[in-house]
This record gives structure tokens, C-alpha cells and sequence, in this order.
């Protein structure tokens, strides 16, 4: 494609942008509390497995030993070796006008023991030198704690997060790395996405660390994890809030669900709540707990399996109020939609994405044909659910600052993505209608994701990125996308509004004050609750502190 075919896109794709109807948006203009970024995680990009001391993580161990399960066998033993590239990386994503960048810490290469009686010292450099490098572009670091990759020794000494220890394990790395951290990060994530890493690792068994307990060990998974969550949280607002002033939260994998057939739409909130409802309930729910509707169902089912006590665990009381509100921001991942219809009885489909959304939720997914296709079968372009999504949010759990941290898609075109162009043009202007005009209060869109990488079992056959990376060469050469140009010229040409602005995104750390009106929305009960009561969580017992459920 000719440079000047391609800049006639963008022109095209920018008046489709001022057209008609319920898409009109002025896209030159957006809130001054709106930051635009790309995204990372370290699993799937850093490589250097053994480097400078690094631990085995589960996933290094689930390609190396279930190769099988990977769809072109591969591993990140190398993968994009940004672990020795990062500098170039950064660079390059300095230089395309990105406000902030999203990447993870690798619990195994800080921590080869998953505890801090044995740091890494090299590790803990690494990550400093990549502070280094975005404090220099003037980019936002939003750093996220766990993406999926703990290190393989607490997978075998406790059984991952099946384990409830596992959540205390993870809130004293939490605790390290705001300690190492903190003072240079604004914007931290404790866990990304609990609902896809405990369903393809703990009930599907397709992720790492592939165990196969559907309908049960998916459950328990998001259980340990909604748990060591809000202790990480509650650790970060007792003990560093104060002088770090930064904000904490968890990402909700969302999508959109449409019911298949009129008068049906039920089934559309149905998938909404054992979905997103299933990690974002617990936390900015008004009463907190898991959604009714999945308790009432997986009970009642459990019931009739001939089971004492349902497969959903339940929250004790004391459980229910440090989890709930243990958030400063929804953090939401958000790629598609899907059409929902009632699964019809007796029905049982063994495909591998089927056994929690299907058999527990009564529901079938499927595809509108009319929704155009990408190179990822489940990622089909539904501008329009994006903005629906964010409605949902802003009316369930009143309206809580949204920071988007990833939307993205794959395309197959090679550096001739303009499908990932259309992509990304479409949804960010439903991002601003939904913030313009339906006052969502959503304060970034990050996405996904700035390198062709590693994408878990699909391997390297899926392309996210930005920037293409040749893994033929040994050197992992990059070539930026016809995508990544077109952002540069976007973000140049947007104009921030200073006017009414509820609130001001700081740009860097050193103008971030934290947000005080998310705070005081979205309440901490830390202040609320004994000390104490915090201290026996952590321990793992105690009088009248029941930790067990």
C-alpha cells in the first residue's frame, strides 16, 4: 500500500469519524483525564527465561513440558527477547506520542522462590532500567503485578491458586514491589484478568498450569485471587498510600453478550454477571459477593450433582468487606461481543471454552455473521460493545473510573494492518461517546499490544502488535506497522480539553497526586476495619477471623 493510499485512509477514516448519527464525535478533542497508551506482559515478550538468575514460571514449564497444547509448539525462551531489546522498544514507543505504557512484572525473575527472602537483585535492576527509559520519554509507567506467570515452585509446593495460602504468598510480593517500586509508579494492577487465567488454567486446563477441573477449579482459582487482591490492596492503602499517593486496582475481562433473539435479553445480563460480574461484583458491588444469579445457579446445580456445598465457594462476612471496595479504578480488558441464546436441555457440548459459560450460565455463545472477521476466530469488530460495556459499568457499580487496559485485535496483513487501523478508530470513538455523551468516567485506553508476541496457546500465530517482530531473526528484528503510524498522526492531532474536567490525568509521575474523588467514591474500609483483623487475614488465622472459606 502507497504511502499517499494509506494517509487517504486516515483522512477517510477521520470523516467517518464526524459523520452521522449516533458516531458523531469531534475526534480531535478529548478530556484532559484521557490517556492513550499500548500495553505489554512480561511472559510474553521479556524471553531471557534463565537470565541473571530468573526463576522457572508455570508457564515456562507448561510449554516446555505440554508443548502439545501450544498451537505451533513454540516458547518464550527468547520470544521477543525484550529482556536485552528493551531500550529499543521503549524508544520506539516514545517516539509515536503514547501518554502511558502498560507492562507487567515477572514474579519468577524478581522473586526465583516466589518469596521476598530471595530477590533478584538483576531482576530488580531490569525493571528500574525500563523506569529509567519511560521517565525519559515523559511516559506513564502503569505496571501490573501478576500476568498470569508465577513461579513454578508455589504451583508444586501449594498447588497454585487453588491453595488460599497462595493469596497471602502473593500479597507479600505485592508488598515487595511497592516497596521496590512504588515511589517511581503511579498506577499499579495487582491481577490481570482472574476470570481467563483461572478458567483456561484451572478449569480447561488449555493455560498454564493446565490443570483440568472444570467446574470446580476455576472457581476457587478466582476465589484465592479476588483474595490476595484485596489484601495487596489493603496493604498498599494501610501502608503506602500515604506517601507513594498512587492508585490500585484489578482488570475485569468484559465483553459484550447481545441475547440471539427478542425479548430475551436476560440471557445477555446472565452472561454479563458470570463473567464480568464474577470479579467486578465482589469489589464495587454495593453489597458485595458474587452475582445472585451465579449463586442461586451453581447451588442449585451443585445440589443436584449430589454435592454437600455448591462448587462456587462461599465469602465469609468478614471476606465480603475487605474484598469489596478494594479497587481505585475499574480496570477493564475489552476486545469483542457475542450473541447468547438459552442452551437448550440436555444439550452437553464438549468444546474446550464451553464448561462455565455453557453448562453452569444455561447459555450458548455464537457470532453475528454480519460482524466482520479478524486472524483470532473469537475476535470479531463490534465498535458499538465497547461503549455498552462501559454503560453497563457506569450503571451497576455507579459509574467508577474506568481505565481501559487493553483493546486490540489481530490482523494478518503483515505491516499493511489497516484492518487493525478500522479496529482501533472504531472503538476509541465509542470510548469518547461513551465518555462525551453518556458521562462514563473512563480515563484511559491502552492497546493491545505493542509487539507481535507470545499469545499464550495460540503461540505466534496471533498478531496484536503494533510493531512486527521477525522470529526468524536471531536478532528479533522490529518493523513498525502502517497501525503504529497512524496512531502517531491521531495522538499528535488531539487537542485536550481543560475546561470541566472532573478530574486531571497526570502525564508523569512526578504531577501524579493520586485521585481523591475515586477514593472517596469508591471507599476503602481499611480505616473501618481493625488492624488486627488485617494482620490475622494475612497470617492465615486467628480468632473470630474465618479465612478458610
Amino acid at each position: 500500500m502507497s504511502s499517499s493510499s494509506f494517509l487517504a485512509l486516515i483522512l477517510l477514516l477521520l470523516l467517518l469519524a464526524i459523520g452521522k448519527g449516533r458516531g458523531r464525535v469531534d475526534v480531535r478533542r478529548i478530556p484532559a483525564d484521557f490517556s492513550i497508551g499500548t500495553s505489554t506482559s512480561a511472559h510474553q515478550v521479556e524471553g531471557g527465561w534463565t537470565a541473571d538468575g530468573k526463576g522457572q514460571s508455570i508457564w515456562d514449564n507448561f510449554t516446555h513440558t505440554r508443548a502439545d497444547r501450544i498451537r505451533d509448539r513454540s516458547n518464550v525462551d527468547k520470544g521477543c527477547d525484550h529482556y536485552h531489546k528493551y531500550k529499543e522498544d521503549i524508544e520506539l514507543l516514545g517516539e509515536h506520542g503514547f501518554d502511558h505504557y502498560r507492562f507487567s512484572l515477572s514474579w519468577s525473575r524478581l522473586l526465583p522462590t516466589g518469596r521476598p527472602d530471595n530477590v533478584n537483585r538483576a531482576a530488580v535492576r531490569f525493571y528500574h532500567n525500563i523506569l529509567d527509559e519511560l521517565e525519559r520519554r515523559n511516559v506513564t509507567p502503569y505496571v501490573t503485578i501478576y500476568h498470569w506467570d508465577h513461579p513454578q515452585v508455589l504451583e508444586d509446593e501449594l498447588g497454585g491458586w487453588l491453595n488460599e495460602s497462595m493469596a497471602r504468598v502473593f500479597a507479600e510480593y505485592a508488598r515487595f514491589v511497592y516497596e521496590e517500586f512504588g515511589p517511581r509508579v503511579r498506577t499499579f494492577t495487582t491481577i490481570n484478568e482472574p476470570y481467563v487465567n483461572c478458567y483456561f488454567g484451572y478449569g480447561t486446563g488449555a493455560y498454564a498450569p493446565g490443570r483440568r477441573q472444570p467446574g470446580v477449579g476455576e472457581y476457587q482459582c478466582v476465589h484465592n485471587q479476588l483474595k490476595g487482591h484485596a489484601l495487596a490492596y489493603r496493604i498498599y492503602d494501610r501502608d503506602f498510600r500515604a506517601r507513594q499517593r498512587g492508585r490500585v486496582g484489578i482488570v475485569n475481562v468484559c465483553f459484550q453478550y447481545y441475547a440471539k433473539y427478542p425479548q430475551q435479553e436476560e440471557l445477555a445480563e446472565r452472561a454479563f454477571e458470570f463473567e464480568c460480574g464474577w470479579t467486578a461484583q465482589p469489589i464495587f458491588g454495593p453489597e458485595g459477593d458474587y452475582p445472585e444469579v451465579m449463586k442461586k445457579t451453581i447451588a442449585e446445580k451443585s445440589r443436584r450433582e449430589g454435592r454437600n456445598s455448591s462448587r462456587l465457594p462461599e465469602f465469609s462476612p468478614e471476606w465480603i468487606e475487605i474484598i469489596k471496595g478494594s479497587s481505585d479504578y475499574f480496570g477493564l480488558n475489552h476486545y469483542s461481543a457475542m450473541l447468547v441464546e438459552e442452551l437448550p436441555p440436555g444439550l452437553r457440548i464438549d468444546a474446550v471454552d464451553v464448561q462455565m459459560m455453557t453448562q453452569d450460565a444455561d447459555l450458548l455463545k455464537s457470532y453475528d455473521p454480519k460482524w466482520p472477521g479478524t486472524e483470532s476466530s473469537w475476535l470479531k469488530i463490534v465498535p458499538e460493545g465497547i461503549r455498552d460495556v462501559l454503560n453497563s459499568i457506569r450503571k451497576k457499580y455507579g459509574n467508577p473510573p474506568v481505565y481501559i487496559m487493553e483493546c486490540g485485535t489481530s490482523d494478518g496483513n503483515g505491516l499493511d494492518d489497516n484492518l487493525r487501523v478500522k479496529y482501533l478508530h472504531s472503538y476509541m470513538q465509542q470510548v469518547l461517546l461513551a465518555k462525551k455523551r453518556d458521562k462514563c468516567d473512563v480515563r484511559a485506553f491502552t492497546i493491545w499490544s505493542f509487539l507481535d508476541s507470545f499469545e499464550w496457546s495460540s503461540g505466534y500465530t496471533e498478531h496484536f502488535g503494533l510493531v512486527q517482530v521477525d522470529f526468524s531473526d536471531e536478532d528479533r528484528k522490529r518493523t513498525p506497522k502502517n497501525s503504529l503510524a497512524w496512531l502517531k498522526t491521531y495522538i499528535t492531532s488531539l487537542v485536550r480539553e481543560v475546561g470541566d474536567s472532573r478530574t486531571s490525568l497526570s502525564l508523569s509521575p512526578e504531577r501524579s497526586q493520586g485521585d481523591n474523588e475515586t477514593r472517596a467514591r469508591i471507599t476503602t474500609r481499611t480505616n473501618q476495619h481493625d488492624s488486627r483483623l488485617l494482620l490475622l487475614l494475612l497470617q492465615g488465622g486467628g480468632k473470630g477471623a474465618r479465612v478458610t472459606k
